[in-house]
């Protein structure tokens, strides 16, 4: 991880933006050595599931990413001095269409996952190649992705970077 970002700084990142979940972690932790900001996509969506109520399901589509999304969310619950009760949700199959290059089925499986969710407040899309799937939904409770607020985080700090050189 320190070699990839190590390049993306040599050639002038001011800012990285990591979109895997399951590594966000890993690469939030080598900020201070890659001397820019480092940060994760799914940070932003993780704060708004928290101010949306405290029982948060997470809808993934990888097993290995239920695991660093739900530690994300109670950490930051933890931040903002809020309770939550965390749920986590394999979407069987899945991932076997998003490999197959099937992304519209892809997309209906997840968005159908989400739609038979009950018993939460928000549920949390771990992935952000799942984020069509909010389009798709029927569900009344709120459905959140991180594409959209990670983009705005991490623009937000190539700004505050530009304006500190």
């Amino acid at each position: 991880m320190g070699e990839v970002l190590g390049r993306a700084v040599g050639a002038g990142a001011r800012a990285v933006l990591c979109t895997c979940s399951t590594i966000g972690g890993v690469a939030e932790a080598q900020a201070a050595a890659a001397g820019v900001p480092v940060l994760r996509v799914d940070r932003p969506m993780a704060a708004a599931a928290v101010a949306a109520g405290p029982r948060v399901t997470v809808l993934a589509a990888l097993r290995s990413t239920l695991g660093p999304t739900a530690d994300l969310v109670e950490e930051e619950a933890r931040r903002a001095g809020r309770p939550v009760s965390v749920r986590t949700v394999l979407v069987d199959g899945a991932w076997d269409h998003f490999t197959a290059g099937a992304t519209e089925a892809y997309v209906r499986r997840v968005a159908a996952a989400a739609d038979a969710v009950t018993g939460t407040d928000v549920i949390v899309l771990a992935q952000a190649s799942m984020a069509p799937a909010q389009r798709m939904v029927s569900t009344a409770v709120p459905v959140l992705s991180s594409p959209r607020p990670g983009l705005a985080a991490g623009a937000a700090a190539v700004a505050a970077a530009v304006r500190e050189r």
